[in-house]
């Protein structure tokens, strides 16, 4: 199994993102100890907007881009992604939403014509689908009956990695970070009761079957 971390915090392993989503790795590796694992820190800005060349490749079908600078990177980071069997993002919740680090390694790896075609019934997504993992951090409290803010991360990310193909998208969150030291502590209890749940679940088969899954993407 190839697992692919995509860290997003500026933060980097001190944030509470971070810390969940390789809580979620370790959780993946003892069940796939022979699990090959590629770390993608992007949180401080690893991952450069997408440049003119890259845009005009995208506006224009006709067009005959360049092959270097973005176009270069898109390519590189969706075969890093093409490679794994399953994703774990690790993001912090910036202004309500995805932090602009995140929105760099979107922006490269959902492209028209390669990651996705556009047709009359509207956009297809071209690649396999796999088990998406996304821990989320925020200072807030955005889900549950206690909410106190808008959340436009979520949808956003169900839509936008939908649209290349991945679908089976499992949310865990850590919330009210910024509610002091105990709020901490019983949020990351809850999101630890939550991983344990949830992957206790896919081992006895009624959510998930692993074996059969990576089976039929290596086929």
């Amino acid at each position: 199994m190839n697992i692919l971390h995509l860290s997003s915090s500026p933060r980097g392993p001190t944030a509470e993102s971070y810390r969940l989503s390789r809580r979620i790795v370790d959780l993946l590796v003892a069940r796939q100890p022979d699990a090959v694992l590629v770390d993608r820190s992007i949180g401080e800005g690893g991952i450069a907007h997408v440049d003119g060349n890259y845009a005009t490749s995208q506006h224009d079908a006709a067009a005959e881009p360049g092959q270097e600078g973005a176009v270069a990177r898109s390519e590189a980071l969706i075969r890093e992604l093409e490679d794994s069997d399953v994703l774990v993002i690790g993001t912090p919740m910036h202004n309500l939403a995805v932090p602009s680090a995140l929105k760099a390694w979107i922006d490269h790896v959902v492209r028209a014509g390669r990651t996705f075609n556009v047709t009359s019934a509207g956009k297809v997504g071209l690649l396999s689908d796999r088990p998406v993992f996304i821990a989320v951090s925020s200072g807030g409290v955005f889900s549950g009956e206690r909410a106190r803010q808008p959340d436009f991360l979520t949808p956003y990310l169900k839509v936008v990695l939908s649209t290349i193909g991945l679908k089976d998208l499992n949310f865990f969150s850590i919330e009210g970070t910024g509610y002091g030291p105990e709020a901490l502590k019983e949020a990351r209890a809850a999101a630890e009761r939550a991983l344990v749940d949830h992957f206790s679940a896919r081992d006895s088969g009624e959510r998930y079957d692993w074996a059969t899954a990576l089976a039929r993407r290596q086929a």
